[in-house]
């Protein structure tokens, strides 16, 4: 797994566009996050379709070609820098295909945000353009409108990245100790054991360092999801494993037993409680950059800024 191309940092004044992949976003929430983003002065621009409501299917932001169609517009306009999504939800898998990656590659390295059911585009960005992306708070996510460490964090890794290449929660145990070295990759875990068998799909994450969180997923469907990942031989050589958050998925002792069980065996150092995801508080990371994870002091250490 190689490093991919970094995206250059934002700097004051900078355009940025706010697109909904997936889920309907609440009116007064995506206001309060584009006041967050005016106050770093950044120059936040609506898509047209992000406060629509799917006439049929209400856990959609809109129609898919609708979603699609402002995200391509987004990508390819020379003065947006950056595109940030308003939410997760669901729905990204119903549009990624829709997008034209020839056009998106032609455009250029720019800044992509999101976390959630935003892993389906992580992925994309990773296989069909060849993009470093950010896993990390999206506009209208109450974590980025509340939380003062969210905000921070991300606003250093979009203007000051170099400040924040070692990452840590605080919180990171051992599950399995030890050092690795590897590409960062992952998101949402069901998203990624949902892209298996899908014509652009990651073949494995051999070599790379997998950084997975998930919610609302009880201890036996994370078995499934995790079980489906080893036999489909997707966690085959991979290089090293950070756990973040799992909110709703049930006692964490329960999840613990999982996590050691199905990756326990693969021999390589796995981290827990790293502090990523739908947690409070939560880290930005960026994918598709090589690093350094350390299990036994719960760090991730990039080597290299997430972006120019």
């Amino acid at each position: 797994m190689k490093s991919l191309t970094r995206p250059a940092r934002l700097a004051p004044g900078a355009r940025v566009a706010v697109v909904s992949p997936s889920g309907p976003v609440p009116e007064e929430r995506l206001e309060a996050g584009l006041d967050l983003l005016r106050g770093w002065d950044l120059d936040p621009v609506v898509a047209p379709h992000v406060l629509d409501r799917h006439a049929e299917f209400n856990y959609l932001a809109g129609a898919d070609a609708d979603r699609a169609a402002d995200f391509q517009a987004a990508w390819c306009d020379p003065e947006v820098s950056a595109v940030f999504c308003a939410r997760g939800g669901y729905g990204a898998q119903r549009m990624v295909d829709l997008l034209d990656w020839d056009a998106i590659r032609s455009a250029g390295p720019k800044v992509f945000l999101g976390f959630s059911d935003i892993t389906a585009l992580h992925e994309a960005f990773a296989t069909r353009a060849g993009l470093v992306t950010l896993h990390g708070p999206m506009v209208a996510a109450l974590d980025f409108l509340k939380n003062a460490r969210t905000q921070e964090h991300l606003r250093a890794t979009l203007f000051e990245p170099e400040t924040v290449r070692t990452l840590t929660s605080g919180t990171g145990d051992a599950l399995v100790p030890g050092r690795a070295r590897g590409v960062t990759l992952g998101g949402c875990v069901s998203l990624l054991a949902a892209e298996l068998g899908t014509p652009h799909a990651r073949a494995s994450a051999e070599g790379g360092l997998l950084l997975i969180e998930d919610i609302g997923e009880e201890a036996y469907r994370l078995d499934r999801i995790l079980t489906q990942l080893l036999r489909a031989g997707w966690l085959d050589r991979v290089a090293g494993i950070a756990l973040g958050s799992w909110v709703d998925c049930g006692p964490y002792d329960s999840l613990r037993a999982v996590f050691a069980d199905r990756l326990g065996g693969l021999g390589v150092p796995v981290v827990e409680h790293f502090g990523f995801g739908h947690c409070e508080g939560a880290l930005t990371i960026p994918f598709g950059v090589a690093a350094e994870l350390d299990a036994d002091a719960g760090t991730l250490t990039l080597d290299e800024p997430a972006l120019a």
